[in-house]
């Protein structure tokens, strides 16, 4: 009795801890989550209002925020292709490994020209900005330059796979017509898989009526089908000259 009791305890202490992991599960993957939908949502009210800036805005502000806009989306995209592509391609992740690195570099910039964007002396930052564009275009070039390349290597990927399908395809097309192939022809000049016709006048070609009246040879003893003539009658090598009948 008091084994049972012992295990029924083991069990009830199970579940608890079952179910304390689940609901601390399912509390981290809801914070996740709604820390993901926030940071999204930052993200896009922050990109509406530089566009709307860089158009909207003329002058250092307006130069500043087409800068940020240029990089965060360069390495946006090139961040999300490089992530959807180390899936099926294992050899990205040194690629994405080097974005990383490149991420680091692009967060300062970012940073800094966020910085600039509230900073009151307008001609100090005038001066900053051919420093500030090439920096700018340096990192949206890598950015490009890796997300191009693993672009490359999926499609080449695809048409590689796409041509051996084709060749596999035609080679399954071919069995499945097998009787369109022609064997090969036993005599020269005569085509495969047909059975060669007499010509129209050959006599073997002729069809002969059968005799009227006429009677049926022994079994097994192929029967003239028109009665020949005797007068007409010529003899083979291999048959014997009949005797005549004699008179008693």
């Amino acid at each position: 009795m008091e084994a049972v009791i012992l295990i029924l305890a083991l069990l009830v202490v199970v579940f608890m801890a079952l179910g304390v992991y689940a609901a601390v599960k399912v509390v981290g993957a809801a914070k996740r989550g709604v820390d993901r939908t926030i940071t999204q949502a930052r993200r896009t009210v922050e990109d509406t209002t530089l566009r709307a800036k860089s158009y909207g805005q003329v002058g250092v502000g307006g130069e500043l925020a087409q800068l940020r806009l240029s990089l965060r989306t360069s390495m946006r995209a090139t961040q999300e292709a490089l992530q959807s592509g180390v899936a099926e391609d294992a050899s990205l992740s040194e690629s994405l490994g080097l974005f990383q690195r490149l991420g680091v570099h692009g967060h300062e910039l970012d940073a800094d020209l966020k910085r600039l964007e509230r900073e009151p002396d307008k001609a100090t930052v005038a001066s900053l900005l051919p420093g500030l564009k090439e920096r700018t275009e340096r990192i949206t070039h890598a950015a490009e330059s890796l997300r191009w390349a693993a672009r490359d290597r999926a499609r080449q990927f695809a048409e590689d796979d796409l041509a051996a399908l084709n060749v596999q395809i035609d080679v399954e097309a071919g069995a499945l017509r097998h009787w369109t192939t022609e064997e090969p022809s036993p005599e020269p000049g005569r085509p495969a898989g047909r059975v060669q016709e007499p010509p129209v006048g050959d006599p073997a070609h002729r069809v002969q009526e059968p005799p009227a009246g006429g009677q049926a040879g022994d079994e097994g003893t192929p029967q003239a089908i028109t009665a020949p003539d005797p007068r007409l009658r010529t003899g083979y090598p291999w048959q014997k000259t009949a005797r005549p009948e004699t008179t008693n």
